[in-house]
């Protein structure tokens, strides 16, 4: 930011602009200087400090925006399929509904699951990085994002739910449509590229689904959808939902888990050099970008009822804005905190949420970035910056939209 920022309401309404998305973190300090909550007038609270973020997460008076909280806070939402579908999904849901999901799909994610995937998620990043050399012979400048960040997790996602190859490029527009509608909104027309996206990956899964009925293989989409219609236990909208879920949060996140750590070691060549010479470093220095430089970077909550936060009276229906990605940099908790430091201990961003809420995801996003990143590092030393990277226009999930690179 070009400007400093100091009163709290031209702070929270910069952040919603480009030059703010681009650069938030100068607006969170701002924000912070106010202390770990700051009220907004008497119906939004907005939390910057990690105690607290970590706190709110755990609250289960504090509830995620289902279907009954948007019905108070987004009149009109029903007529949008963005939100139909997302108010289906683990994500957006509260109890009793959270827990029927979660349990649904929790056993997709265990750990023994997990580490069974890492022969497979070796195998298509290595792939990958040949396909990304090709690209890049000669010096020929490459969108990271398009041709590398995006496919490791679509090409990992696509083998975990069984979706085939030839169909998994096609999905980067509509991942990238549904996550518009999770940004704040001034009018529900905003909601309108949301809507085509959900739409058209809608029509997929129950396509997919319908054909796995018919002849079951070995992945995620066969085994829920013959669970489902043996159990009951969800509705048919309700497994396509997750199953879009599982699709977007599993895809974008890790996407932009790579494409930050790979900017960050453009920006810092020492710990470049260090995690190349030796690849055991890669927990640590992904640890430190989910807390440096998260792709999630705020999260909302309501009060269910009338309650006192650290001293705070709510009243129900406060909006509470969790900025989880100052609470990543707050100093209370951080040493240093505006440094990106991958030897950090005792790391605990928030990025991957917390309580009932955590992903489920986040060993397998974890994963492919400390798989990818020394692997990338090793084949390339010459990998640098081809051009100025640009930034999707979203806060809420934010990340580059293209990062050209050279190979070398």
């Amino acid at each position: 930011m070009s400007t400093a920022v100091t009163d709290p309401g031209v702070a929270m309404t910069t952040l919603m602009t480009p030059e703010g998305k681009r650069d938030p973190y100068p607006l969170y300090e701002a924000l912070r200087a106010y202390g770990p909550l700051l009220r907004l007038g008497p119906d939004q609270l907005v939390v910057t400090g990690h105690a607290e973020c970590f706190r709110a997460l755990r609250e289960p008076r504090l509830l995620s925006t289902d279907g009954s909280v948007q019905d108070r806070m987004m009149p009109g939402w029903r007529d949008h399929s963005s939100w139909v579908w997302l108010a289906q999904n683990m994500l957006f849901s509260n109890s009793p509904d959270h827990e029927r999901y979660r349990r649904f799909f929790s056993g997709a994610f265990t750990p023994r699951r997990m580490s069974g995937m890492r022969p497979v998620v070796e195998g298509l990043i290595d792939g990958l990085i040949d396909r990304l050399a090709g690209l890049g012979a000669d010096g020929a400048p490459v969108d990271f994002m398009a041709e590398f960040a995006f496919r490791v997790p679509m090409a990992v996602m696509g083998a975990l739910l069984g979706i085939p190859e030839e169909d998994q490029a096609a999905f980067r527009g509509p991942v990238g449509d549904i996550t518009t509608a999770l940004e704040p909104i001034r009018d529900l027309s905003q909601l309108d590229r949301g809507d085509v996206g959900m739409d058209r990956m809608a029509a997929y899964f129950t396509e997919l689904a319908a054909a796995r009925r018919a002849e079951p293989r070995d992945d995620l989409v066969s085994a829920m959808t013959r669970a489902r219609d043996e159990s009951g236990e969800l509705s048919e909208e309700e497994l396509i939902a997750n199953f879009m879920l599982l699709l977007v949060a599993g895809t974008e996140a890790p996407m932009d888990l790579i494409g930050n750590a790979l900017r960050l070691a453009f920006d810092h060549p020492g710990h470049a050099d260090a995690l190349r010479e030796d690849p055991g470093l890669a927990p640590g220095y992904i640890e430190e970008t989910l807390r440096f430089d998260p792709a999630a970077q705020a999260l909302n909550r309501v009060a269910a009822t009338d309650m006192e936060f650290f001293g705070v009276p709510l009243t129900a229906g406060t909006k509470v804005t969790l900025l989880i990605a100052a609470g990543n940099r707050d100093p209370r908790r951080f040493p240093d905190p505006l440094r990106f430091d991958p030897y950090r201990t005792g790391n605990h961003a928030l990025t991957f949420s917390g309580g009932a809420h955590f992903c489920l995801g986040a060993a397998l996003a974890r994963m492919q970035a400390e798989t990818a990143l020394p692997r990338l590092l090793r084949r390339f030393p010459g990998l640098g910056p081809a051009g100025e990277p640009t930034f999707r226009d979203q806060l809420v999930q934010r990340g580059f939209d293209r990062l050209p690179v050279k190979c070398g």
